[in-house]
């Protein structure tokens, strides 16, 4: 199992924020008694984690996810371990495949998600040294991906999914593994920003195709709005509540905008 409670944050701000305001977001977000924080890959995900675990005291930092195209297994193995030796219990690896727009970015061929996951794993075990590793969780939408997380993971970490696929992201996981789900939340009124988060993550591949496959329509972003974003603290309550009792261990909200502090609505949402 993993150190994570039921409630957790997800936001980008801790890539594109200046860190003495940060610091001052990442305190705030664990005196709300919230148990983590996600965010994206950005810049040095492993560089973010050490500042987080640094500056606050309980709160468990959670790459979502640990690009395996930005480092080698060697790299990712020993970086989680020197954290998890110098923060016992504080840091969950959520390890993924990016998309194929921002490896290429990097100048590098995206392969197929599954194999290419299941040989970086590979890598990982055979780099793995005396320390403990901390708990793996991976990026994993569809069933292939899934069935790799409970084959040689600790979980689940599923992104921009409705509560749909929580329950079927808990019976392809089986019991004893971890799923960590992020759910959007909007300020009741904010359509624009409901809409740009719609927008952009339609926009790829993976997201697009695991939406298809539970059968919506991806056509209209506005009408896969109220799938996957909360209008308000209550709706966002009510969605927290939807996917833990959907079989979710961990619900990881992310405040819109994207990037932004967003703690009129975390504070809001605390204790949900």
């Amino acid at each position: 199992m993993t150190p994570l409670d039921r409630l957790g944050v997800w936001s980008s701000y801790p890539v594109v924020g200046a860190p003495a305001d940060v610091r001052a977001w990442a305190r705030e977000v664990e005196a709300l008694g919230y148990s983590a924080v996600w965010w994206p890959e950005g810049v040095e995900c492993f560089t973010i984690a050490t500042l987080l675990l640094s500056w606050t005291e309980r709160l468990v930092a959670a790459p979502g996810i640990a690009n395996v195209y930005a480092r080698d297994p060697l790299a990712m193995e020993s970086g989680a371990e020197r954290l998890e030796a110098a923060f016992p219990g504080r840091f969950v690896l959520g390890l993924g495949v990016s998309h194929k727009p921002a490896v290429e970015r990097r100048g590098q061929d995206y392969g197929p998600p599954v194999p290419t996951m299941r040989a970086y794993l590979d890598g990982m075990d055979a780099a793995a040294g005396e320390g403990a590793r901390p708990p793996v969780l991976l990026a994993a939408l569809g069933p292939l991906m899934l069935r790799l997380a409970r084959e040689r993971a600790d979980g689940a970490h599923p992104y921009f999914v409705p509560v749909e696929h929580t329950r079927l992201a808990r019976e392809r996981l089986g019991p004893g593994k971890v799923l960590a789900v992020e759910q959007a939340v909007a300020a009741e009124g904010d359509e624009r920003s409901a809409r740009e988060y719609v927008e952009r993550y339609l926009s790829l591949d993976n997201y697009r195709n695991n939406l298809e496959r539970l059968g919506l329509d991806t056509s209209d972003p506005d009408a896969l709005v109220p799938e996957l974003v909360a209008a308000g603290v209550e709706q966002g309550r009510e969605r927290v509540r939807a996917h833990l009792d959907a079989g979710a261990d961990h619900v990881c909200v992310q405040a819109l905008p994207m990037g932004s502090p967003g703690l009129e609505l975390l504070r809001g949402l605390a204790g949900a």
